[in-house]
């Protein structure tokens, strides 16, 4: 991270970013394209930056913006049914103002929170290539070192997950799994949760309940003056 960095400075690289040539194409033709619900809607059709509480105590990492949700709005995790559950989740544990996340200029705060992704374009069939989420990488790495309050990272996913444990330096990794609970030596602690996508939630695989119990312990540890409550990892 150069001297002088900031929050507002990531964003605007973050925001003119096209290093991945196969996302670049994709995410414009998108917005060009557009789905039919959303025909008279200018689309965002770029890389999303990071949204929320410069003061955070719980980071939130997913895997990428949605094509006709993140890409369309321009916020993460907004304008599909993956967001609606997320922020939802978050207002029940008093991380946010508002249940509703529709748009950039709807007022939506969050309070203590901070949610980001470990790539910030579309990517074709939701799957980004290792080599694109290495490009992006170092977006996320500068968040990491820009957020200096966060105590509590929530994995949304594997690909999260694994995202996050490699900026994290952490090694040995637990596996990945639902309610999963890494304290790391510094105190702060990893969480983990299946990613709200409709695959999970239409399924079963994740429920309301469960997508809560994680963001009330989030809060609870991001609440506590030492963070991580366990010694070890918990799964």
């Amino acid at each position: 991270m150069s001297t002088g960095d900031s929050l507002e400075r990531l964003e605007a690289e973050v925001v003119s970013c096209r290093a991945c040539p196969r996302l670049v194409t994709y995410r414009e033709q998108v917005g060009a394209t557009k789905r039919a619900a959303y025909r008279d809607q200018d689309y965002w059709a770029r890389p999303v930056p990071g949204f929320g509480d410069p003061r955070a105590r719980v980071l939130v990492v997913g895997l990428a913006p949605a094509a006709h949700g993140g890409n369309r709005t321009g916020r993460m995790f907004t304008g599909d049914r993956s967001g609606d559950w997320l922020y939802r989740a978050l207002y029940r544990a008093g991380l946010a103002n508002q249940p509703v996340s529709a748009g950039r200029d709807d007022g939506l705060r969050l309070l203590g929170a901070y949610v980001t992704a470990a790539v910030r374009c579309a990517p074709p069939g939701n799957k980004p290539t290792p080599e694109e989420r290495d490009r992006c990488a170092p977006f996320l790495r500068r968040e990491l070192s820009l957020l200096r309050h966060v105590r509590v990272f929530v994995a949304l996913g594997q690909f999260a997950y694994q995202t996050l444990c490699r900026e994290l330096a952490l090694r040995p990794r637990p596996a990945f799994a639902h309610g999963r609970e890494v304290a790391l030596a510094d105190g702060r602690t990893v969480l983990c949760s299946y990613h709200p996508s409709q695959q999970n939630t239409f399924t079963g695989r994740l429920t309301e309940a469960m997508l809560d119990e994680v963001f009330a312990r989030a809060a609870s540890l991001a609440a506590s003056p030492g963070g991580a409550g366990c010694s070890t990892y918990c799964g």
